[in-house]
């Protein structure tokens, strides 16, 4: 299996596609030269253009603005950080556990995000689970687009 990881980025509009679709060809061994676009169903405005690339010593945001690395469930197709599946334990759990087995259901077809609210005046961090809800629009294929 290749070195691969598995990269979202974050576009507030559909017609700045094209040029980060452009970027990421330049740039990145994209595995099967495939990228998903997906749409927030509740935030039409919001869209994720997901891929898979080889794995390379570098800050991929330093490349493509508001790109972050991600993991997938692939029985629910649920996108998800690290710091989303931990919280996402503590709220099914009540407790950080690496051996409790999550259920998935509620989260298909989602990316899972952490979202971090500081109260300065308590010196205090919140941190809440953030589920957006996509669908898949197109599949783009880098060598014939």
């Amino acid at each position: 299996m290749y070195n691969t990881v598995l990269l979202a980025t974050f576009l507030n509009h559909r017609r700045k596609v094209s040029s980060v679709l452009k970027i990421i060809a330049s740039n990145f061994d994209v595995v099967n030269d495939k990228v998903f676009l997906l749409q927030d169903v509740d935030e039409d405005n919001n869209f994720i253009l997901s891929y898979n690339v080889m794995k390379k010593d570098i800050v991929f945001s330093d490349i493509v603005r508001n790109t972050i690395s991600l993991h997938r469930k692939k029985e629910t197709n649920t996108l998800y950080t690290l710091n989303a599946l931990n919280e996402l334990v503590i709220i099914q759990n009540g407790e950080l556990d690496s051996t409790f087995t999550l259920d998935w259901i509620g989260y298909e077809n989602s990316i899972l995000l952490t979202k971090v609210i500081i109260d300065e005046k308590e010196n205090e961090e919140e941190i809440y689970l953030r589920q957006i809800r996509t669908k898949l629009i197109k599949v783009f294929n880098l060598t014939k687009e």
